[in-house]
C-alpha cells in the first residue's frame, strides 16, 4: 500500500515543476529521493537538510544511503 502511495506521489510531484518542497512530509521527501529533476535537485536536498535533526532512525538510514551514493558518484 505505501509503495503504490508513494508512486501516486512521485507520479504527481513530476507533474509540477515548481515544486514547493516544504510543503511535503519528510516521508514524501525520502520517497522522492532519485526521482527529482536536475532543476529542482538543489532545493529538494536543501529542505532534507534542514530536516535531518527532525528524522527518525529509519528515515536518517535512508537519507544516509542516499547522501553516500551522491558523495561517491561526485568522486
Amino acid at each position: 500500500m505505501k509503495k503504490v502511495l508513494f508512486a501516486c506521489l512521485i507520479i504527481l510531484c513530476s507533474l509540477f515543476a515548481n515544486t514547493d518542497f516544504s510543503e511535503m512530509s519528510t516521508e514524501e521527501l525520502i520517497a522522492l529521493i532519485g526521482y527529482i529533476d536536475q532543476t529542482t535537485e538543489e532545493s529538494f536536498y536543501q529542505e532534507l537538510d534542514l530536516r535531518v535533526p527532525q528524522m527518525d532512525e529509519e528515515q536518517k538510514a535512508l537519507y544516509d544511503e542516499d547522501k553516500k551514493r551522491r558523495d561517491d558518484a561526485k568522486n
